[in-house]
């Protein structure tokens, strides 16, 4: 029996980039064998077990059948005699198909080290195109390696399409799906991910809402770049630089799929657009499973980013209103990464990169000087029921009034 260490370890080692999880494949071993060591067996379609330690997953070596269609549809063999480079051929990336032995012994049978010194994200075998998780991998590598200047070979984006074109990814489930986008959004350059789906046709049968943005036109005085799918990937591009947060990318990327359902007669501008986007997002997230979280967060950046931006010529009671509607009193973080979506979309258009953009200061002083009126004051003198709540946002319209008079 022995034991590699196989995947983005070994990759990431070779590219001395930070990497923050180790796989093994064991070579000649058997379950009883691995268990009779300490190991605890998690796998359940074939044997992955936790090592007693350290809890890092050591996977039999195993070849692989295609049976049926999607990401389900294989039959796995772990016996005995399975090797090492049986096990790596099944891998989708040459990049990924590299072990490393405890002598430090490098064994690359398919060139993938030769791949990372040329930059080049190239699939193993026809293999690859029986899983259609791949294509959504092969997108999400294309996102991490990015600025490191890797690009995809073009056979493999040939044969993405070809999987694309033979109705391979409308077997992807949502879960899939979330867990290599949401993995994305975490990358340096998670537009590359959208880019790398459109490219190969896959993001139309994703993600329809999204890829119905391109081409579609807007007022060249607002948005010189004109096409809505390009905005979306520019805003994208700057929420990346203003927020590590996941949700605040996803946000950005969401805000403007209402354009995407204007009416022909009234392009090249979108009256409207907000509400019709709530219907597309709901939708569009139930299809991918995103996170509750993550949903509340596109439909507030979906409906109100408009508002946001008019911010400093709204009168106060429209402010309150604002406020209100995005509850901003129980969920100050969220309204701070709202103030962050709004940001990306007015940085995102050409020529306006580099703006400020003055209405997010002025919403958060303006919440800041309305936190100085709490309830339990007024419950002091003497306030209940209806009353309360009413004195309560007179006093907040009052002070939100009294703040913007001071900016004059």
């Amino acid at each position: 029996m022995k034991i590699y260490l196989v995947g983005g370890a070994v990759r990431d080692k070779l590219l001395n980039y930070p990497s923050d999880e180790n796989d093994w494949v064991v070579v000649g071993g058997t379950p009883q064998q691995m268990i009779d060591q300490g190991f605890e067996q998690v796998g359940k379609d074939f044997p992955v077990f936790l090592h007693p330690k350290t809890k890092e997953e050591y996977a039999l070596a195993r070849r692989e059948r295609k049976t049926g269609p999607g990401y389900g549809g294989f039959s796995f063999s772990t016996e005995a005699d399975v090797s090492l480079e049986d096990d790596l051929m099944r891998r989708d990336l040459t990049i990924n198909a590299i072990a490393l032995s405890d002598d430090g012994e490098l064994i690359d049978p398919y060139n993938g080290a030769a791949d990372i010194q040329s930059k080049i994200l190239r699939h193993v075998s026809p293999a690859f195109s029986e899983d259609p998780v791949r294509i959504l991998r092969v997108a999400r590598f294309a996102a991490r390696y990015h600025h490191l200047g890797f690009t995809i070979a073009p056979e493999t984006l040939a044969l993405m399409q070809a999987m694309v074109a033979n109705g391979e990814v409308n077997h992807l489930v949502s879960e899939r799906i979330w867990k290599e986008f949401s993995r994305a959004l975490g990358e340096q350059t998670p537009h590359i991910f959208i880019q790398t789906l459109r490219d190969c046709q896959a993001l139309k049968t994703i993600m329809p809402q999204l890829d119905k943005l391109f081409g579609i036109p807007q007022s060249p005085e607002h948005h010189p770049e004109i096409d809505t799918g390009i905005h979306t990937l520019m805003c994208l591009q700057q929420a990346c630089k203003l927020s590590t947060s996941e949700r605040v990318r996803f946000a950005t990327l969401m805000h403007d799929l209402g354009k995407g359902d204007t009416e022909s007669q009234f392009l090249p501008k979108h009256p409207g657009h907000e509400e019709r986007g709530v219907e597309l997002i709901n939708n569009l997230c139930q299809s991918i499973s995103a996170p509750n979280e993550y949903r509340d967060l596109s439909l507030l950046a979906c409906r109100y980013h408009t508002q946001c931006h008019r911010a400093l010529s709204l009168d106060a009671s429209d402010i309150y209103s604002l406020f209100k509607s995005l509850d901003v009193y129980r969920k100050e973080e969220r309204f701070e990464e709202f103030l962050l979506s709004c940001q990306a979309d007015s940085l995102g258009r050409k020529g306006y990169e580099n703006i400020d953009y003055p209405q997010a200061d002025f919403l958060r002083a303006a919440l800041n000087t309305t936190k100085s009126v709490e309830a339990k004051t007024l419950v002091a003198e003497g306030f209940k029921g209806a009353l309360l709540g009413a004195e309560l946002d007179r006093r907040r319209i009052n002070m939100i009034a009294n703040y913007k008079n001071s900016m004059l």
